[in-house]
């Protein structure tokens, strides 16, 4: 997969040290020639990981299919293995990712704001890469692919960790990244995949501001909490996906149900999954009872505040834990509110930050809204489903923040650069 020095299986400290160090200073080097690289060589290293990731689809699945079986003998979760297994439609999503990034515009080099000054030069800001990149993320196999396609276009360079359960697979499309880098002419090390599962790794990595510059993590709240906690390198992170589909007495109720519907049972195991559903008293007696069939037909348990189980009679009481949960299952959280008020103050008290959306024909509600709900993403008339690098038009994700710097919301190129000041002057020297 790299140059580095294997990982002995009972590695001690002084091994792991040396495996990280090995990793982190070949990074280090091939940053600096993806600082340099030319949009032309980037886009042709994507294109070729891209045609890598489609030659060697039957390979990649062999691999995940291991890494399913596997995670199913170890009792994985629901949700976890729903991330993990991949199919046809998967790795041609990813390739397509691929090319999709290499057609967005390159942001390094981009030069904001330039202006005269009274002086006579000319201040502005350039786009720069980050420098190293490290991701750590469970599950998801597509997030190797992912982010090798982000940190590659935006030249920085990665190290990526992904879960135990994953690591045939993340091998698998690590095989395809370097092999695609190699054939533009940039350096393989510029995405190196940990080949061990051994859990120091995590730990010396995020010890390691002499490697990395920013780490990125993607996972549950265990994995993020830690590295927060532990990490000497800034962070890019968000915890929970609590999300709130608030339907408003102005609601269009043919548009409510179906986006109610949609943020819920689209798919359960994403953090941009509606949670809680806020009803507004004023139409709960003509919405809630068509969303109750709704779902049941898909098979969603309901726990409910008292008043709506006035027509959600099947539905479990609510608890305070539920209005806090992040489910990533066919379970939704119901509760009535008086009004636009109290669906903002239950959100700013049990939001978690990332994505909530209002169903409204009112406009200045609407406004209200999107001015005092304080997420990444804040939505009207739309699922929170759409809560997603891709369907932003950023190719694709590293992430989604909910914190409020470097990056917020769904992380593309953009979010893995940042910006240094340039003045431009023609022998000007200060009076």
């Amino acid at each position: 997969m790299n140059a580095s020095r294997p990982l002995a299986e009972s590695a001690a400290g002084t091994d792991i040290d040396q495996y990280v160090d090995d990793l982190g200073r070949q990074a280090r080097a091939a940053a600096r020639v993806m600082a340099a690289a030319p949009t032309g060589t980037k886009n042709a290293a994507l294109a070729a990981i891209a045609q890598e990731l489609e030659s060697h689809r039957t390979a990649i699945l062999a691999a995940n299919a291991g890494d399913v079986e596997r995670a199913q003998a170890a009792g994985l979760e629901a949700a976890l293995l729903d991330r993990l297994a991949l199919g046809e439609a998967t790795v041609a999503a990813m390739a397509e990712g691929l090319r999709q990034v290499a057609a967005l515009p390159d942001p390094v080099g981009q030069i904001d704001d330039l202006a005269y000054r009274p002086s006579g030069i000319q201040v502005g800001r350039m786009r720069v890469a980050l420098g190293v990149i490290g991701i750590i993320y469970e599950s998801r196999p597509n997030v190797t692919a992912d982010a090798a396609a982000l940190c590659l276009k935006s030249g920085n360079a990665a190290i990526l960790r992904g879960g135990r359960e994953a690591l045939a697979s993340n091998q698998a499309i690590g095989r395809c990244v370097q092999a695609g880098l190699a054939a533009a002419g940039l350096p393989a090390t510029a995405i190196q995949v940990v080949e061990t599962p051994e859990r120091a790794v995590v730990g010396r990595l995020i010890a390691s501001p002499e490697h990395l510059d920013v780490i990125v993590p993607r996972g549950g709240r265990g994995l993020i909490e830690r590295i927060s906690q532990e990490a000497r390198v800034p962070v890019i992170r968000h915890l929970d996906g609590v999300c709130h589909v608030y339907i408003d007495a102005a609601a269009e109720v043919a548009k409510a149900v179906e986006i109610a519907v949609n943020a819920k049972t689209q798919r359960y195991g994403t953090c941009n999954t509606m949670e809680t559903l806020l009803v507004a008293a004023e139409i709960a007696a003509e919405v809630l009872p068509l969303l109750a069939v709704r779902y049941e037909a898909a098979g969603v348990t309901l726990r409910a505040c008292e008043r709506a189980r006035a027509w959600l009679r099947d539905a479990e009481p609510a608890s305070e834990a539920d209005w806090q949960a992040e489910y990533l299952a066919p379970l939704l959280a119901v509760r009535v509110v008086d009004d636009l008020d109290g669906a903002i103050a239950h959100i700013a008290r049990y939001g978690s930050g990332h994505t909530d959306a209002i169903v409204t024909q009112d406009y200045s509600r609407a406004q209200r809204f999107l001015r005092e709900v304080d997420s990444s993403s804040v939505m009207v008339n739309a699922s929170t489903r759409f809560a997603d690098g891709f369907e932003y038009g950023l190719g694709a994700e590293i992430g989604i923040s909910t914190d409020r710097l470097h990056a917020r919301g769904p992380v593309g190129l953009q979010g893995l650069t940042t910006q240094k000041w340039i003045v431009l002057g023609d022998g000007h020297v200060r009076q």
